[in-house]
């Protein structure tokens, strides 16, 4: 299916009567430089010595044979040209050259001559009494001769301003480095209110006391309260911190100045200072006025933690920013809002009281914030009947706001794909798989590779279904998605945001599942289970080092590699454990692996039936669902406790919406899916 066809013969098609598309405005500059090299060329061939006077159809001999034929009076005529050639006729045919000695029988003549040759050659012709004397003697024009003679010098000149202008607007790029790089969005411009903002009601309570202020400052003033100086949204990433912002900006009506943290540093030392500078004196001539900085993270790092020194570019950038955060004036109706995922790393003087008073959450929406995401990023969409926001939001545990926007785009483009003009469920569902699980491959073509695959799958989604505290699995199929092979589709239970020593139990086991069918089957093992293992190692890992989920190790934290993730940290302050407590903690983390190893090779081999026919299943269909595999299991569940029933029909079936598009309304309407 192709979203645009080639209309080169649109004309042809519809008699020449279709308004053709505006042209745009010839490009004039390109011509210029083609210009000017061919008026060159063209004064270089007019100015050359012989351009008019070297075709000629006569034959052509050396001067010094013309020299020598008018010494013996044997010219009966000459004709002259500019000084640049002559011809003219013998009175006798033939001739002895005096270049070449050999004879020619020539009656006609033509001569390059030298420079300055033809006055000669014109005294001799009047002393030897030439029968007929004439010529033509141009004179070349003044206006070409000073063109041909200034033209390389005006070039060069040329040349030179060009250059200089050149190097001055670099030099005015130069000077322009220390000004700040935001973008201004004044009150005129369209603005984004808190009604475009959803998923998010805690934090718009917060934020609605700063807009308050910058509309009514003189109220807190009053009373000798001081507004919060800065504001800092933390939250994952996707979760609608920068439109937070921006809504706040529109609510207040007020300037607003926004700027990546990483736009503030430059090559030159210095640079990033001046335009701390720069911003915030721009925001205090436009006050009241909003400065939003995303990803501050970028110069709000913990100083010190690099092997340069205190000294480099980003950390006199941050330097600014805290001098200017101090210098705010109460009355000063300004108010820096910055956003970042990653808090833990900011420096500690960007976060105290003065600066950074309060720090406000943007999580993860709930079931019904991403309902009501739902709906704003539907509402310009046409859905069909048979589209149910509330099943969706049940069923996009874990989503972001940016995630579901990106959804919500997803089935649009896949109902357009197959020409519909409606969006059904079959397109959200699609989507849906596609982002959780990653875009479909062809299958497996290797024989030997789908039968590993099969097992490991069905190693996977055979754990499981056994163990209690693991997510549900919804389907398991051997077609590749994204980069993986084969691919087991869970759902959390729950939307519940925490997580218990079972769950991640339950998923060491269910992760190992693969690895260890394959070792029951083969008695062998392959390298497709490289990133199980690495998620195994890491849950295991934070258990024991973080959570406090050993009873050998006890409830000590550890720290976690990825928390200061700087070579100046790691090098100056290495652990903060001793060897022998390092060893104890590689030990457990072993035996908890290998506890849940043996436990499920047991399951595994106690369920070998199970297992087979899982696999032989997946092997025959390529795709099986939860309804296939609690009967292959013999066990009972009900759907509709996971993941709604609307939902669970289309991801029963979602090559129903691979096939093409229906122009029935209303069958896209009622059934949603296409004929």
């Amino acid at each position: 299916m192709q979203f645009w066809e080639n209309n080169d013969n649109d004309e042809s098609r519809d008699g020449g009567n279709s308004p053709r598309p505006p042209q745009p405005p010839p490009n004039w500059r390109k011509w210029i430089s083609p210009g000017l090299l061919v008026l060159v060329m063209l004064l270089a061939l007019i100015s050359s010595p012989g351009l008019f006077g070297g075709f000629s159809s006569t034959p052509e001999i050396a001067y010094s044979d013309v020299y020598e034929q008018l010494q013996m009076n044997n010219i009966s005529l000459l004709h002259f040209q500019d000084n640049v050639s002559v011809s003219g006729t013998f009175k006798s045919g033939i001739i002895v050259s005096a270049a070449s000695g050999r004879m020619q029988n020539v009656s006609r003549f033509s001569a390059q001559l030298p420079p300055y040759a033809g006055a000669e050659l014109l005294r001799m012709a009047h002393e030897r009494g030439v029968d007929t004397i004439d010529g033509s003697w141009t004179q070349p024009s003044t206006w070409l001769t000073l063109l041909i003679n200034f033209l390389p010098l005006v070039l060069i000149i040329g040349f030179f301003v060009w250059m200089g202008r050149r190097a001055q607007g670099q030099m005015n790029g130069i000077f322009s480095f220390g000004q700040s790089q935001a973008r201004e969005k004044t009150p005129e411009m369209p603005a984004i209110k808190f009604e475009d903002v959803a998923g998010q009601d805690a934090a718009k309570m917060e934020l609605e006391e700063v807009v308050d202020f910058l509309k009514q400052p003189e109220k807190y003033v009053k009373v000798g309260a001081k507004v919060p100086r800065g504001v800092l949204l933390i939250g994952p990433p996707g979760t609608g911190k920068t439109l937070m912002a921006r809504a706040v900006a529109g609510e207040a009506n007020v300037a607003f100045f926004s700027i990546a943290a990483s736009e503030f540093v430059e090559m030159f030392v210095g640079v990033g200072a001046s335009r701390v500078r720069d911003l915030f004196k721009r925001a205090k001539e436009n006050a009241p006025a909003i400065i939003f900085v995303d990803e501050i993270d970028a110069v709000g790092r913990r100083r010190g933690t690099g092997l340069g020194g205190g000294h480099d570019e980003r950390e006199q950038t941050l330097n600014q920013l805290l001098s200017e955060m101090d210098g705010f004036d109460n009355d000063t109706n300004i108010v820096l809002i910055a956003a970042t995922n990653r808090p833990d790393v900011l420096d500690p003087a960007l976060l105290r009281p003065g600066r950074f008073d309060r720090q406000i959450t943007v999580d993860l929406p709930d079931v019904k914030g991403r309902h009501e995401i739902l709906k704003i990023h539907t509402k310009n969409k046409p859905l069909g009947n048979n589209v149910e926001l509330e099943s969706l939001a049940r069923a996009t545990i874990g989503f972001s706001g940016a995630d579901i926007a990106n959804l919500a785009n997803e089935a649009a483009m896949h109902a357009a794909r197959f020409n519909r003009r409606l969006i059904t469920m079959s397109d959200f569902t699609t989507a849906y798989e596609r982002i959780r699980l990653g875009t479909k491959r062809p299958p497996l073509s290797n024989k030997k590779d789908r039968r590993i695959t099969a097992y490991h799958e069905a190693g996977h989604a055979v754990v499981s279904f056994l163990l209690p505290d693991a997510m549900a699995l919804l389907k398991t199929t051997i077609i590749p998605r994204g980069r993986a092979l084969g691919v087991a589709f869970y759902m959390p239970k729950d939307d519940s945001l925490h997580q218990s020593r079972k769950q991640l139990e339950a998923f060491i086991r269910v992760g190992l599942a693969g690895r260890i069918a394959e070792e029951i089957v083969f008695d062998d093992v392959t390298t497709g289970a490289a990133n199980d293992i690495q998620q195994v190692t890491q849950i295991a890992r934070r258990m024991v080092k973080m959570f406090g989920m050993s009873d050998s190790v006890g409830m000590v934290n550890y720290g976690d590699d990825s928390e200061q993730p700087f070579l100046g940290y790691a090098i100056a302050s290495g652990r903060d454990y001793s060897d022998d407590t390092a060893s104890k903690l590689d030990a457990e983390i072993k035996r908890i692996i290998d506890v849940a190893y043996q436990e499920t090779r047991e399951l595994l081999e106690d369920h070998r039936q199970g297992l087979d026919e899982l696999a032989k299943a997946l092997l025959e269909k390529e795709t099986v669902e939860r309804e296939e595999v609690l009967r292959i299991l013999g066990l009972e569940e009900d759907l509709e406790d996971i993941v709604p029933e609307s939902v669970a029909k289309h991801l029963r079936e979602p090559q129903a919406s691979e096939q093409n598009g229906s122009d029935s309304k209303e069958t896209a309407e009622v059934e949603g899916e296409p004929s």
